[in-house]
């Protein structure tokens, strides 16, 4: 076991992840926040920690850590014990709890359809509570399920039972997002979705969160999953303490204790490639291929993971890159280290640099 180490670049872990962003950045705010309940089990103490506006903030650590707890309290599902949250300035105690929840988008595992009301009913639950007029709402029930990958024509009709898992998983992101609330709540989103469905779901979910800016606050016990989706991760450990707050990069390259390698586990090296993407300035010049040399292809863009297992299979020891139909460059195994070794030196500057 290594001894325990401090992230030059990150949060220190000390702090819980309250990182000095000036106000008008930050829309959720923890002071001091603890969370007793009623038979004596302290779930979250003395927490303090700083949401970003427009970020997706993972949390991630074991069963039991105070991370689900964490996020309820937000909207008041869990009420805290002691502490402060302020959603964009205001302080969550002083708001109704109901008005409260219509603001917050909130998806959890099992989703939690409505089994009675078809898709588009379910998606125009908020907007109806809130008082939007019908040609607002169906409006924007279209909008949402052609964001969310469902053709209007095709899913509006049907019924939650006629989904897959997948598909209803897209539903519930679509009905949390209706009224566009500036921040949504995920509990374990994609946990009872297929591996092949759940990694197609995690891609199209960042693209969506991209598109809207939306604020998210996402709870995982997968840190592959944590890494995949999150700016930034927070590692929790039993208490709601945070270990470590800080990028993917730094964590997976700089974990702060011995508690956050040890969750992390082996393979950090392959996760932080997965976390790049083959570059035009990655590549060789074709006159470096060896005449008559037969190579495999990959296309420009590519996650460094798949391009290094192309490598590792490779007989010459390289890879054509392509960008549609033209050959680009040649792609080694030195040309992905140098890759991986700029992405970190990138991410050490913008820590540096914010």
């Amino acid at each position: 076991m290594s001894s325990a180490r401090t992230s030059h670049h990150g949060t220190d872990p000390k702090s819980n992840g309250a990182t000095g962003v000036a106000p008008g950045d930050v829309l959720i705010r923890f002071e001091d926040v603890r969370k007793e309940f009623r038979n004596q089990t302290v779930a979250v103490t003395d927490l303090d920690l700083e949401v970003r506006k427009g970020e997706l903030l993972v949390l991630v650590g074991p069963s039991g850590c105070g991370k689900s707890t964490t996020l309820r309290m937000v909207n008041r599902l869990v009420e805290p014990t002691g502490g402060r949250i302020t959603l964009d300035g205001e302080d969550i105690m002083s708001t109704d709890a109901v008005a409260l929840r219509r603001r917050v988008g909130y998806v959890i595992q099992h989703v939690g359809l409505f089994p009675h009301r078809t898709v588009a009913q379910n998606v125009a639950t908020v907007p109806g509570l809130v008082g939007w007029d019908r040609k607002r709402t169906k409006a924007r029930v279209e909008e949402l399920l052609a964001l969310v990958g469902l053709a209007p024509e095709t899913y509006a009709k049907r019924f939650p039972h006629e989904l897959s898992g997948g598909e209803r998983q897209r539903v519930g992101v679509a009905r949390a997002l209706a009224v566009d609330p500036p921040v949504l709540l995920m509990d374990e989103p994609f946990g009872a979705v297929d591996p092949e469905g759940r990694r197609r779901l995690q891609g199209e979910f960042r693209r969506i969160q991209s598109e809207l800016g939306t604020t998210v606050m996402l709870v995982t016990h997968d840190i592959d999953e944590a890494v995949q989706l999150g700016d930034r991760v927070a590692v929790f450990s039993k208490g709601g303490v945070i270990e470590q707050i800080d990028t993917p990069l730094r964590l997976l390259s700089q974990p702060a204790s011995d508690f956050v390698e040890n969750f992390i586990g082996a393979g950090r090296s392959m996760r932080m490639l997965g976390l790049g993407h083959v570059s035009r300035d990655d590549l060789r010049p074709l006159d470096h291929v060896h005449p008559g040399a037969t190579l495999a292809s990959i296309p420009l863009g590519t996650s460094l993971d798949e391009a290094f297992a192309e490598l590792a299979v490779s007989e010459t020891g390289g890879v054509l890159v392509t960008d549609g139909s033209e050959t680009v460059g040649l792609l080694t195994a030195d040309d992905l280290l140098a890759s991986l070794r700029r992405l970190v030196a990138e991410d050490h500057r913008d820590a540096i640099a914010g």
